[in-house]
């Protein structure tokens, strides 16, 4: 996407007419009864015009010159009047019901275009995004996107208006029209120049209203960085920084636009003046009548305000053409996982899982090529039998997380495949890998819920089997604890537990699906060693033939559990084996492990001494 403040106004009216063409296009039924009703809106306003001259002519001055008038005379001039403002009220309630109609449910549609584009869209395409701009996206990109709607019904009216009034005043007096049509051009001259001035300062204070949204989120998602690293005033300079941009961009906008409004709204006034005093001269030498001079300046005063329609919705035309192309981005992204017709039938016992040859990488930026992917995986080859546990064992980048990844087709392999039962991941129906494989991540997410509501994720079991994935995860007990048991909100992000409590709630969220295929991503990284261990070999001895288990492990007695290891160095399988047979034959994973160990056993150390001396 081009920088915001490049696009400048040549192209912008013509696309965001564009714009407009499919908001007209997805809404033709609402849209045809707001500009019918705008039109009735503008055929009255009109004819409010030819009732005061006929009003004027016929009851107004006979009344002066007679000095009496008759009930009758008031009545008809009253019932014209009532009848016509009784028509534009309509006409007005039309036009706004309509137009507001119109822009929500695009904004409503468009809302939900994005959010589905996002669950469609791989992880790898998440990662190259900020969230804060993903929420920009989806809300104040949607909202400028469609914000020319609420007043283009009354534009097209307007349309309506001067062709009905141009006819409306030709026919009453040409000479007079032909004084107050210099009008239009200058007022359309004036709303050239005022989008060649605001268009590019538009553009960008909408910019800038995506970046502040992207600082705002980075600074509230590390919080917890901010505040033990004494980031506060840093943040506060920086997130300070965008906001002043925004406000003097907004502040530019507004200078602008307190330019060139006085001066629109000037015009039409000028025009009525020049009627006047043309029609003040027509007038005397005859050649037209009182009521014909009331009814053309008139006219000129109501047009005053609805012409200012055109400007509003060409003021927001700079704002609806950059949120256009942000949300077009998401919804023309490509990279989608393709999903095939095959299912996984175990018949519930455990999956066979194959690893074949599989290469990935990320993208080291956007827009980079294929070429400049940087592997983190490659030739990956490894097998686990139905019920086996397979412990994945490197140092730091070595691919672990990734595989997990890919174990449960959060992502594609660049190259090779991933088998359960033997059948390729991509050739599943959508949801068939998430029914049969569960991954618990490092990072546990808890939601602003119940317990129960965090465990079940909205899956409709009984609390007999809550509970069961509660004990098998070694969190029933602190879960029987809390005040309302299951019913106990655990705040946002889990706020109210500790770090091992989340982690086997997380665990929790997993069994109680019963997948066959188990992946734990160093979920058990917060809890004690005795609960690690309590948790795994609970999942060996209840899950037995129910369960394959892959763990990607580093300490010591949890990697003894597995049947088999696997050791990744720099992307690749390096050994694999039991883990007596590795320590052996594998000096790399020896010296991995020992480390492992004995971070562990310090850290343990520490924690101990600060318990003694509390």
């Amino acid at each position: 996407m081009p920088p915001a403040s490049k696009r400048v106004s040549p192209h912008v009216l013509r696309e965001g007419l564009g714009v407009l063409r499919v908001a007209v296009r997805a809404e033709p039924r609402v849209f045809a009864l707001s500009v019918l009703a705008s039109a009735l809106y503008a055929a009255m306003t009109v004819a409010s015009a030819r009732v005061l001259g006929w009003a004027t002519e016929t009851v107004v001055l006979p009344a002066f010159e007679s000095g009496h008038t008759t009930a009758g005379a008031l009545s008809g001039a009253a019932l014209a009047v009532v009848g016509v403002a009784l028509l534009k009220a309509i006409g007005v309630a039309g036009r706004r019901y309509y137009a507001g109609v119109m822009q929500y449910r695009l904004q409503a549609e468009y809302r939900r275009a994005v959010t589905r584009q996002y669950l469609r869209l791989p992880l790898a395409w998440h990662h190259r995004h900020p969230t804060g701009q993903l929420l920009s996206n989806a809300n104040a990109d949607v909202e400028a996107v469609w914000a020319p709607i609420a007043p283009l019904p009354m534009a097209v009216g307007v349309v309506f208006m001067l062709l009905i009034a141009a006819v409306s005043i030709v026919v009453t007096d040409v000479v007079v029209a032909g004084v107050g049509f210099l009008v239009f051009p200058a007022i359309a001259l004036i709303n050239v120049l005022y989008q060649r001035r605001l268009s590019p300062v538009a553009t960008r204070a909408q910019q800038l209203r995506a970046e502040v949204s992207e600082v705002a989120h980075e600074s509230f998602e590390g919080g917890l960085v901010v505040k033990t690293l004494g980031r506060e005033e840093a943040e506060t300079a920086r997130f300070a920084a965008r906001t002043e941009e925004l406000r003097d961009a907004n502040v530019a906008v507004g200078r602008i636009r307190g330019l060139f409004d006085p001066v629109l709204e000037a015009l039409p006034n000028l025009g009525v003046l020049a009627v006047l005093l043309i029609g003040s001269v027509r007038l005397d030498s005859g050649a037209m009548s009182p009521g014909d001079l009331v009814n053309v300046a008139y006219l000129f005063t109501l047009l005053s305000w609805p012409i200012r329609a055109l400007g509003w919705v060409l003021g927001e035309v700079p704002r609806s053409v950059v949120g256009w192309e942000r949300v077009r981005a998401v919804l023309d992204a490509t990279g989608s996982l393709p999903y095939g017709d095959g299912g996984l039938d175990g018949g519930g016992r455990a999956s066979a899982l194959e690893v074949r040859h599989v290469r990935f990488g990320y993208e080291t930026a956007p827009d980079a090529p294929a070429a400049a992917e940087r592997d983190v995986l490659r030739d990956v080859s490894f097998e686990a039998s139905p019920g086996r546990t397979i412990a994945v064992v490197g140092p730091t980048g070595s691919g672990k997380s990734t595989l997990t990844s890919l174990l449960v087709r959060l992502v594609d392999p660049a190259d090779g495949a991933v088998l359960l039962d033997g059948v390729d991941l991509r050739d599943v129906r959508r949801g068939g890998v998430a029914e049969t494989a569960a991954l618990v991540p490092q990072q546990t997410f808890l939601f602003d819920d119940t317990v129960r509501g965090n465990v079940t994720l909205g899956l409709d079991v009984p609390d007999e089997r809550v509970w069961e994935a509660l004990r098998l995860a070694q969190a029933e007990g602190f879960v029987a604890a809390l005040d309302a048991g299951l019913d106990t909100r655990v705040g946002e992000r889990g706020a109210t537990l500790s770090g091992g409590q989340r982690q086997r709630l997380a665990l929790a969220r997993a069994l109680v699906r019963r997948p066959r295929l188990l992946v734990l991503d160093d979920a058990t990284s917060s809890v004690d060693p005795q609960v690690e261990a309590r948790i795994l070999q609970g999942l060996r001895e209840a899950r037995s033939g129910d369960a394959t288990v892959v763990v990607v492990a580093y300490r010591k007695a949890t990697i003894a559990l597995a049947d088999e290891v696997v050791y990744l160095e720099h992307g690749r399988v390096a050994a694999r084996g039991a883990h007596t047979e590795l320590l052996e034959r594998s000096e790399g994973y020896r010296n991995l492990v020992n480390a492992y160990e004995r971070a562990d056993a310090d850290r343990q150390a520490v924690e101990g001494g600060e318990e003694a001396l509390a």
